[in-house]
Order: structure tokens, then C-alpha cells, then sequence
């Protein structure tokens, strides 16, 4: 059965992730603290970590165009970060990959833990282990 559009999942969903946009600021900062990079430089070594990409399949994960996705790996390779070489099956493309450093700084700034917002002060325990229940419960699904 489908669903009607804008249920009340939709405005939870639309809620949760507007409150977690909105405070997403201090750990960006942080992230940039810790690594040293633009944020937008780390979102590259997160999508990275699990394998090497193409350049234009990292362009997709990122939500990135071509020509953005070139200027943010440029820059890691400048810093030695990433290692782009030719696509061993198709001449056209690159594949990038993290280096021993692109991997150490992937580690730190993955270490870096967001902090709940102070609205979150206003939870009782029973409150907060509904929460960690129900987004455990997503996420098994």
C-alpha cells in the first residue's frame, strides 16, 4: 500500500534532520580543527576510506559536479593525501585512493565526536533511551 505523501513519518523525518543541520556547525569545526582541512576535503577522505573511487564516482557520493570534485582532489594531492592514478581498465578515467597520511588523517578527524546540542538537556534518561532505541531500530532497517 502506498502512502499518502507528507505523513507523519515525513515530518518526523523533515524534523530530525533539520535539527541535526542546524548543529552540524561546531563539529565542522572541530573536523576542520583537527585535520587541518576544509570540511569539504574531509567529506572526500570519508567516501574514500572504505575503497579507491573514480573521480567521477567520488563527484557522485560527494553530490559534487566533475570540475568541483577535480579542485578538492587536486588539493589533497597537493598534500599528499591522495594518490590519483589511471584506471587500470579505462584509460579515460583516474582512481583515487587514500595515502598512509590520507588514512591518518581520515583516523583523526573520524575521531572527532559530535556533541549533542543543548536542547538536548531537556531529555530525561528514559527520554534518551527511547531516542538511542528508536535510531538503533533505524538503523537495523
Amino acid at each position: 500500500m502506498k502512502r499518502p505523501p507528507h505523513d507523519d513519518r515525513d515530518r518526523s523525518w523533515q524534523a530530525l534532520v533539520a535539527l541535526v543541520m542546524e548543529n552540524l556547525d561546531e563539529w565542522r569545526r572541530a573536523i576542520a580543527q583537527a585535520t587541518g582541512l576544509p570540511f569539504s576535503r574531509f567529506r572526500a577522505l570519508k567516501r574514500l576510506g572504505p575503497a579507491p573511487l573514480t573521480l567521477r564516482a567520488l563527484a557522485d557520493a560527494m553530490g559534487t559536479d566533475a570540475p568541483a570534485t577535480t579542485v578538492i582532489v587536486n588539493d589533497l594531492e597537493a598534500r599528499g593525501l591522495v594518490l590519483r592514478e589511471p584506471h587500470p581498465e579505462d584509460r579515460r578515467a583516474k582512481v583515487v585512493s587514500l595515502t598512509t597520511e590520507g588514512r591518518r588523517v581520515l583516523r583523526s578527524a573520524l575521531a572527532v565526536n559530535a556533541r549533542a546540542p543543548a536542547g538536548f538537556g531537556a531529555l530525561t534518561a528514559a527520554d534518551v533511551a527511547d531516542l538511542s532505541r528508536i535510531v538503533a531500530r533505524l538503523r537495523r532497517s
